[in-house]
């Protein structure tokens, strides 16, 4: 297995890093029902998507 010829350095090491990290997920406001869920996908409370239902919800 051959070995590095050159010392990498910290900043470069680092800066190759910087996109491995957590994200915080993004929420938005359901325009029907006003919970929050991620966008473009459909709302887990009321079922609606783009204002057509595609979610049969059961309200208890």
């Amino acid at each position: 297995m051959p070995n590095p010829k050159h010392k990498i350095s910290k900043a470069r090491r680092d800066s190759r890093r910087t996109h491995k990290k957590l994200q915080v997920p993004v929420y938005v406001l359901c325009p029907q029902c006003h919970e929050p869920k991620l966008p473009h996908r459909a709302c887990l409370s009321c079922g609606t998507y783009k204002g057509r239902e595609v979610i049969a919800v059961e309200e208890v």
